[in-house]
């Protein structure tokens, strides 16, 4: 809601709150529409400003919610504003080998969040971006040096690791810029032939940075082992845990989660708690579990409180978060005024959270 002077409300807003006389009389009750006859009893009773609906209060759910929220709106302005300038960068060095300023990069970085309080805040922001098709390849690695900050937040690293890591995000998938879109982007199953195109990219993006002499090597082999996995069955080299390198381990849980929650025009995003089932299904093995057990933690705390709908319609608001099982949290609602009932998903594989409001 905001709060407007009389001498400016129109007809057919809407009254957020009830107004009052000084002795606690009602003129006008909470969510009245405002006609000539409400004005005319502010006027009587010398009411100066009321507070108003606004578009926001109308939203059901938490990412509508965000979606109107003026810290959404400036991060859009910020990253609009900011996204041209990092694209060209990054395609002049694809093309011309033109050394990219990293302080610059870094100045992007902090002028796109510096403002955000909370990381939460920064990856739901993230959540509701959706780049147009050809400029994707560029934010998906805008999106993950954003990322990159959030988690190294998380994870508690110094700042010289935390710039590192950024960097690392910036440059990781850069090769990819050297594949056409329509096959980096195909809505359908890839081919045998068109999966190993997209496995060259790794080389490809070490080929365009290795003569860079001002890029630290944590970037160069965040760039070759990306897609390495600690079990052995990544690529190009399938490496193993501590032979991957400690920022390519990072920047693997980054892509992972960038390439989950970003929109696509092909599907839909998924929500955190679907982020967390998918590594708790298939990351366990293939991640530093290390780095990306806190971030699950994180990422799951996170949801505390949300009002969830279920598969059968019901609504629930998540109450606690099983160790075990983050994807599947201990459920709860009000049956009577003093009477709570829980319900733990993990024993009710049956149901499935729909949405989050």
């Amino acid at each position: 809601m905001k709060t407007i002077a009389r001498a400016v409300l129109q007809t057919g807003m809407e009254l957020a709150e009830d107004i009052l006389t000084g002795s606690g009389e009602l003129i006008a009750a909470a969510h009245t529409k405002v006609d000539d006859s409400v004005i005319s009893r502010l006027v009587r009773h010398d009411i100066m400003a009321v507070n108003i609906m606004e578009e926001i209060d109308y939203a059901t759910t938490h990412f509508e919610r965000v979606r109107l929220s003026d810290g959404y709106k400036h991060f859009v302005e910020s990253y609009q504003n900011l996204f041209p300038y990092y694209k060209s960068m990054m395609n002049a060095l694809v093309e011309n080998g033109t050394p990219v300023d990293t302080k610059a990069l870094l100045e992007i970085y902090h002028a796109l969040t510096d403002n955000i309080t909370f990381n939460r805040t920064l990856l739901d922001y993230l959540y509701l971006m959706l780049a147009s098709e050809d400029e994707m390849t560029h934010a998906h690695c805008l999106n993950s040096a954003l990322i990159a900050g959030a988690f190294a937040n998380w994870l508690g690293m110094k700042e010289e690791e935390k710039n590192t890591l950024i960097l690392c995000g910036y440059f990781y998938d850069i090769g990819k810029l050297k594949l056409p879109d329509d096959l980096l982007w195909k809505p359908g199953k890839l081919t045998d032939v068109e999966f190993a195109r997209i496995k060259t990219h790794p080389i490809l993006g070490y080929n365009i940075v290795k003569d860079q002499t001002n890029l630290s090597p944590a970037i160069f082999k965040s760039i070759l082992m990306h897609h390495e996995r600690c079990d052995g069955q990544g690529y190009p080299s399938h490496l193993k845990m501590e032979q991957i390198d400690f920022y390519a381990r990072h920047i693997s849980i980054i892509d992972a989660y960038e390439a989950m929650t970003s929109p696509r025009t092909y599907r839909p995003t998924m929500m955190p708690l679907q982020v967390l089932e998918r590594f708790e299904a298939s990351g366990m093995m293939q991640y530093d579990y290390s780095i990306l057990h806190p971030i699950m933690t994180r990422i799951a705390d996170s949801q505390i409180g949300m009002t969830v709908k279920l598969s059968d319609d019901s609504m629930w608001e998540i109450f606690l978060i099983n160790q075990l099982h983050m994807s599947r949290p201990i459920l709860r609602k009000n049956v009577t005024e003093d009477q709570i009932e829980l319900l733990d998903l993990a024993e009710r594989r049956d149901l499935q959270i729909t949405a989050i409001y």
